[in-house]
């Protein structure tokens, strides 16, 4: 996504901490300068002491404070007397210009009828007297509310999450956060830069042509959506997607997540939304993109334990009026991303307000091709990297994952100093992703790494005779995160399954415990993953799809998603009986098979285990020199288990 620009490039900033400085300075100044005008202090006079001072001619003026506090300037035939060594010189061993001495004064007018007499006599040059406002001791009572207002507002700017969007400083709380980007200048994107993703691409266009041209529709009666969502798994583009949509429409953009709407004061997320479509509307025709619209958009009503809820529910309230208030000629639109589409409110998803729903899927074959062409673009690569091979390689793979291969095959080919990034690069980078990191120093014993063999073996020798189950291309017992082997198959991508295939990768899948129980007559917990992905098929199978006879055709699965808060089965006690054999029943007639496919090819089993204790890697080579080519082999992409 472009980023803001900065209106005032060469402004300057000034820090909080240099203000915060600036402000002790300016009152150590004002202490000094109302605390006298002198570095040096000056001394303290007894009246007797100045009656002395002052019959000797050595006093130049005086000054008097308040008729209470008097200030003696001496002259320079005084100062160079021993007697006032003492402040004659500063700190700085200069000329002390004075006030030289203070003292204080009882009646003021017997003081003045003695000053005014020692300047007829000439012993004193000239005397005043002045008011005098004690500013610093009026700035120091001061200070500390000054110091307590100060980090009142600091710590409110920091509850108020801080400058961003407006919405840091104290009295700007309710204005929206969102960042506007603008359509001359900031927004760059456009479909050319999206890649894959066609049938979201086609369905957004039309939305697109509403904001270049809206009164084409509105003159034949029309109304303009007022709002789209799009619905995906995560790393798929829609946040891409809703970009170009803008850069395509030559409109402004104003962008920001659901979170952005809440805050601790009440009130806030419903002020901000009502800014956000204001500023929309001025700018019209717009886009307002929400990411994760769940945020804020969750169905009211449900795990309500606390009054925390309430002020999200108050901006969901205030989200629907602004959505299906605003007029219809207004040529505002509204774009909302989301991985969880089952969450949100019933009363945002009606036909008024998000008109359309737009599914941005995973990225098929040819879609992933065209997204590594976009990612591979400002890296340096070998030539005749073939694309085509690279999507086989990572199906059910998104966006961002395939973004992710490629900075990892680029990572990997500077570890081994090379120039260019090679196909084994991003073939390691695909292991790296999908397996985890090699523990190559993983301790394991000799009869760990045998039964570690046999296992991964297993899987290669059922999967490899079985006609739906995805053949591997790579088995390998090194230690990759957190197991101790790893396959790597060629998965048909499909768009629907029938049960002999989920029961061939069943079969498959109990290859590796299936091969222990042939081998060493025993097992071991090295099968927990495989279990756990087969009890998973199993019960989709019975519970899910309808695919077992004796359950027939009902499905227990609820796509709302609102059975995971019942505490109730949606089946009686003697159905779960019958869901559990035959869940059972099933796992273990495909355990079965495995076990009888692997008698019969006992040699072949012991055969690729003991290259894969030898070699640690073996490829589809191997398994082709020792079971021969499947017949009913394709042409596919690759995937981990």
């Amino acid at each position: 996504m472009a980023k803001e620009k900065n209106p005032n490039p060469n402004k300057f900033k000034v820090s909080p901490w240099l203000i915060y400085t600036a402000i002790l300075l300016i009152f150590l100044f004002i202490s000094f300068v109302t605390g006298g005008s002198s570095l040096n202090e000056p001394g303290q006079l007894t009246s007797s002491k100045f009656n002395d001072f002052l019959a000797k001619g050595q006093i130049e003026k005086v000054i008097v404070y308040n008729k209470t506090e008097a200030e003696v300037f001496l002259n320079a035939a005084a100062l160079k007397d021993a007697s006032h060594k003492k402040v004659s010189k500063d700190v700085f061993d200069r000329p002390n210009k004075g006030p030289h001495y203070t003292f204080d004064i009882g009646n003021d007018q017997i003081f003045q009828n003695k000053l005014e007499k020692a300047v007829k006599e000439g012993k004193l040059k000239d005397f005043n007297f002045l008011p005098k406002n004690n500013w610093s001791d009026i700035l120091i009572s001061l200070l500390p509310i000054i110091i307590i207002i100060a980090v009142w507002i600091f710590i409110m700017r920091k509850m108020s999450g801080g400058g961003a969007g407006g919405g840091g400083q104290i009295f700007n709380i309710g204005k929206s956060k969102a960042k506007l980007f603008d359509e001359k200048t900031d927004i760059k994107s456009t479909f050319k830069d999206v890649a894959g993703l066609e049938g979201a691409k086609e369905e957004i266009q039309e939305i697109v042509e509403f904001l270049k041209n809206p009164e084409k529709y509105t003159n034949l009666g029309g109304k303009i959506p007022k709002g789209a969502l799009l619905v995906g798994p995560p790393g798929t583009g829609k946040t891409l997607l809703a970009k170009a949509v803008a850069g395509e429409a030559q409109v402004p953009f104003f962008s920001l997540s659901g979170s952005d709407f809440v805050e601790m004061f009440v009130g806030v997320g419903a002020s901000r939304v009502r800014d956000l479509f204001k500023q929309a509307k001025e700018k019209s025709p717009a886009i307002i993109f929400i990411d994760e619209i769940d945020a804020v958009g969750r169905a009211r009503g449900k795990s309500n334990m606390s009054g925390g809820n309430d002020e999200r529910e108050n901006t969901l309230n205030q989200l629907l009026t602004e959505m299906d208030g605003f007029g219809t000629n207004s040529n505002v639109i509204v774009l909302a991303a989301t991985n969880r589409a089952d969450v949100l409110d019933k009363a945002l998803m009606r036909a008024g307000r998000f008109d359309r729903q737009i599914f941005v899927d995973l990225p098929d074959i040819r879609e992933r091709a065209e997204i590594f062409q976009v990612h591979l673009a400002p890296i340096k690569k070998v030539e005749g990297l073939d694309l085509d091979f690279l999507a086989k390689q990572t199906p059910g793979f998104s966006g961002a994952d395939i973004a992710n291969v490629c900075n990892e095959a680029a990572l990997i080919a500077a570890r081994h100093n090379k120039t260019a990034v090679d196909r084994q690069d991003f073939l390691d980078a695909v292991d790296r992703i999908i397996g985890g990191l090699e523990k190559k120093n993983k301790i394991i014993t000799p009869d760990e790494k045998r039964a570690i063999a046999i296992h991964e073996a297993g899987h290669a020798t059922v999967s490899w005779m079985l006609e739906h189950a995805a053949p591997l291309i790579k088995v390998t017992i090194v230690p990759r995160g957190q197991s101790l082997g790893a396959a790597w198959y060629l998965p048909e991508e499909r768009q629907i399954v029938r049960t002999d295939q989920m029961l061939d990768e069943m079969c498959a899948t109990m290859g590796g415990r299936a091969a222990e129980k042939v081998t060493f007559d025993r097992i071991s917990t090295g099968a927990l993953s495989d279990l756990e992905k087969v009890t998973k098929q199993a019960r989709a199978m019975v519970t899910i799809y309808g695919l077992n006879d004796k359950i027939g055709n009902v499905t227990y699965y609820d796509s709302s998603g609102q059975g995971d808060y019942n505490f109730s089965k949606p089946y009686s006690d003697e159905t779960a009986k019958v869901i559990d054999a035959e869940i059972s029943a099933l796992i273990e007639g495909q355990y079965e098979r495995a076990i009888n496919i692997l008698e019969q090819n006992k040699d072949k089993l012991n055969q690729l285990a003991d290259i894969l204790i030898e070699k640690e890697v073996i490829f589809k080579d191997d398994l082709e020199a020792i079971f021969g080519k499947r017949t009913f082999d394709k042409n596919l992409g690759a995937v981990v288990s």
